[in-house]
């Protein structure tokens, strides 16, 4: 017998629609609308407006600032994918001329190539993109500030170059690529380079009077990959749960994961957030959100999701400053998820039994540390302690007698089978820590030996 949740349960809609009432009256903000996607739909949306009648939803477009570098950084790994071009190449290979010496790709795609965050005055975000022509105006006359590869340092002059980079590897401009490889395979159709009604107007709010000020919409010329785009919550939910995913038209299972791998450490006080290839990560309440948030004059936006829960969230609102899009993003993942976790598929069987796979699961032994192998589909298999916590890892088949760590301490790691002469088990190699059937094995591929008196009492 199976069950049907697709709709949320009344109560966790009214909790979801409290979450974004009281985020717009507390952050005084014009209006403000939030959505929640889970198994791949938008189940729920909800708006607040000061203006009677004109309530946004989730089709109501809103700049989203920097969430438009996950884009970029979708781009340039699709790149990557196709072989045109490798994520430890520096930049110049590709964009010669520029000046930043020999900073990678993949430094750029997470913030750790020492670049200054902000172009020249006059302030970017407020300021036509005309007034910066060149990649020389982005940069300045000291783009870089800080060792490469050293620390994370948010760059927008960074994504800048990346901007500039598809369009010299791919030929087309930034934002061609952008709706002919991600928009349109996706079907982001209300997503866009320049506004498209019914939108939102942006505006800043007076920090000690309820009064308003329109702020300027500019087109940010070559800064646009940074931070140009306009998009609704529907929209971005569907991207954030193609972060989660993949999609094999735009970017694998594989590589999307490989943009939510953490590209460098944290700075000191911040360790519950981190900065993967184009994507923010941040812990809490017990659970990893991936997304980003953004935020331009007249606008501030978050985008989340939850992989473990299958849940995606997004917050837009119109206001300089007051709301905190990010923080009201993730309170809808975490309302959604607590009252309602995913329900797992029903266990089934592998399709298949493979009898020299069955052959190697059970219990191994790494010294007198004891684990556990299971098979998995696909030919995979799972290497995790048997008691106590230790090094877990998953692995992919790579050929017959061989597999790779997908996560854990043994990712990248090559689990082989090692074989007698006859075709029997010896023993199992894991980047050269051996692992046998017994602890100590007498006569095992140990290293350094065993005993030959074997295990004695006291």
């Amino acid at each position: 017998m199976t069950s049907s949740f697709e709709a949320l349960l009344p109560s966790t809609e009214r909790a979801l629609l409290h979450r974004v009432a009281t985020a717009q009256v507390e952050g005084r903000t014009p209006s403000l609308v939030g959505a929640v996607a889970r198994d791949g739909r938008l189940r729920w949306q909800g708006g607040r407006s000061c203006v009677e009648g004109h309530v946004p939803d989730a089709d109501t477009q809103y700049r989203i600032g920097s969430i438009t570098k996950p884009f970029t950084a979708v781009l340039v790994m699709r790149l990557r994918d196709e072989g045109l071009l490798d994520l430890g190449d520096a930049l110049e290979k590709h964009l010669p001329g520029t000046g930043v010496g020999d900073v990678t790709v993949a430094q750029l795609l997470g913030h750790s190539a020492g670049l200054a965050a902000e172009s020249p005055s006059p302030w970017w975000e407020r300021t036509p993109g005309t007034l910066r022509p060149e990649l020389a105006d982005v940069l300045g006359e000291r783009p870089l500030l800080h060792p490469q590869g050293r620390r994370h340092h948010y760059s927008n002059t960074g994504y800048t170059l990346l901007g500039s980079l598809v369009e010299a590897v791919r030929g087309v401009p930034w934002e061609e690529a952008l709706k002919t490889e991600i928009l349109e395979p996706l079907g982001l159709r209300r997503t866009s380079h320049q506004p498209v009604a019914p939108h939102a107007g942006g505006w800043a709010v007076h920090p000690w009077a309820d009064v308003l000020l329109p702020e300027p919409a500019e087109d940010l010329g070559l800064m646009a990959p940074a931070g140009q785009l306009w998009s609704t919550a529907e929209d971005l939910c569907r991207f954030a749960l193609f972060l989660a995913e993949g999609d094999d038209r735009v970017l694998s299972a594989e590589t999307v994961r490989e943009m939510r791998t953490p590209a460098v450490p944290p700075e000191a006080g911040e360790w519950g957030s981190g900065y993967g290839l184009g994507l923010q990560l941040v812990r809490g309440d017990g659970r990893t959100l991936v997304g980003h948030c953004g935020s331009l004059p007249g606008f501030v936006a978050g985008m989340w999701v939850s992989v473990e829960d299958g849940v995606a969230a997004v917050a837009l609102a119109n206001a300089t400053s007051g709301p905190a899009p990010g923080a009201v993003a993730a309170d809808l993942v975490r309302i959604v998820a607590d009252a309602e976790p995913r329900i797992p598929e029903p266990w089934r069987p592998l399709p298949e039994a493979d009898p020299a796979l069955l052959e190697l699961t059970g219990p191994w032994y790494w010294g007198t540390y004891s684990y556990g192998l299971r098979v998995v589909a696909d030919g995979g298999v799972e290497l995790s302690p048997l008691r106590g916590p230790g090094r877990a890892s998953h692995f992919r088949a790579q050929d017959k007698d061989a597999w790779i760590g997908l996560d854990g301490y043994y990712a990248g790691e090559t689990l082989r089978v090692v074989r007698r002469e006859d075709g029997t088990v010896s023993h199992l190699d894991l980047g050269s820590f051996v692992f046998t059937r017994e602890p100590y094995e007498p006569g095992g591929a140990v290293p350094g030996g065993v005993d030959a008196e074997g295990w004695r009492g006291l």
